[in-house]
């Protein structure tokens, strides 16, 4: 997919199966005591064996009933490429929903009721985290050894990529109704894989929540990405693009696109024949993005956004 003769000087994207460097993986749980000892997990993924230093850190927050385990594709394909991610699990919100119980995941959830206290507590998950990633790379010096702590970006799926939209300064009412912002200023800028609407939320002009997203984002659906709980199509998702309040912002559909391939799992989706061709999509457009916004490289973002991007997907793209 890539061409040689290029100049250096040109931005060309590694193959989508070459990952250069070995990815090695740390689990842990963080315990949050200010929050009735909530337990945090976290799922680290990081290059060895390798000379880069100052890599950037980028978080990933699942989706409604996800885990830690979710997106494994993208984040080994970045760590190998120099980055260190870090995957954050929600209580309330994880795979806690329908472990252990009878029927498919996607039926348990759908019934599920998800009280306003679990989707805040899942907002604080994320600066919880940033407050402990110092002390706790302290403790891991092969992973702290190479990471960036002031170069950071965020990203989730779904119900993470809602929660990226709040951590990039998207209102959200508290408990009392009342909008607030849980903006993280360390977050440079986000990647939303598959954005969610407020849509249950009544609002007189959207630009009062989504216009406060004041950081660059970039915004990846597909033509199938609808919602798997209400059902509603994708292009409800893009009311978040056409309102967010950075200029820097860009859309990316794929064609045929649903809305697990961005998690790298199925669900009750049936096969999805470009499944392989959307992953790589997927990976290689993450990894310009991040390259762009967290490595400073132009040449990404040229690739990325111009004609780059077009001369290598261009048909599989909306």
């Amino acid at each position: 997919m890539t061409d040689s003769r290029l100049p250096s000087t040109v931005y060309r994207p590694p193959p989508p199966d070459h990952e250069p460097h070995k990815v090695l993986i740390v689990r842990d749980v963080l315990i949050d005591e200010a929050r009735e000892n909530r337990p945090v997990k976290i799922k680290v993924y990081y290059p060895v064996n390798h000379s880069m230093t100052n890599l950037p850190v980028v978080f990933w927050s699942h989706g409604l009933g996800g885990s830690v385990d979710g997106a494994a594709f993208i984040s080994r394909f970045l760590a190998s490429h120099g980055y260190v991610i870090v995957h954050v699990q929600h209580h309330g919100t994880d795979s806690s929903l329908w472990e252990g119980k009878k029927g498919h995941p996607w039926d348990i959830i759908r019934k599920a009721h998800i009280p306003r206290s679990a989707t805040l507590a899942r907002f604080g998950d994320i600066p919880f985290v940033l407050d402990q990633l110092k002390t706790w790379m302290d403790a891991h010096e092969d992973v702290a050894v190479h990471a960036d702590l002031e170069t950071i970006g965020m990203s989730g799926h779904s119900f993470g990529a809602m929660t990226t939209q709040v951590m990039c300064g998207m209102m959200f009412p508290d408990e009392e109704g009342k909008l607030r912002s849980y903006k993280q200023d360390l977050f440079k800028c986000g990647l939303l894989y598959s954005p969610v609407p407020i849509q249950h939320i009544a609002m007189d002009d959207p630009r009062d929540i989504y216009g406060a997203i004041d950081r660059p984002v970039f915004f990846m659906s597909g033509t199938e990405d609808d919602s798997p709980v209400e059902g509603w199509p994708y292009t409800q998702r893009l009311v978040v693009y056409e309102h967010c309040g950075n200029a820097d912002k860009h859309l990316q559909i794929l064609k045929g696109g649903d809305h697990m391939v961005y998690n790298g799992s199925r669900g009750k989706l049936g096969a999805n024949p470009n499944r392989k061709l959307h992953e790589e999509i997927i990976k290689v457009s993450a990894l310009a993005w991040w390259d762009t916004h967290l490595k400073g490289d132009g040449r990404a973002q040229d690739w990325l956004f111009g004609q780059g991007v077009q001369d290598h997907y261009g048909e599989y793209l909306l």
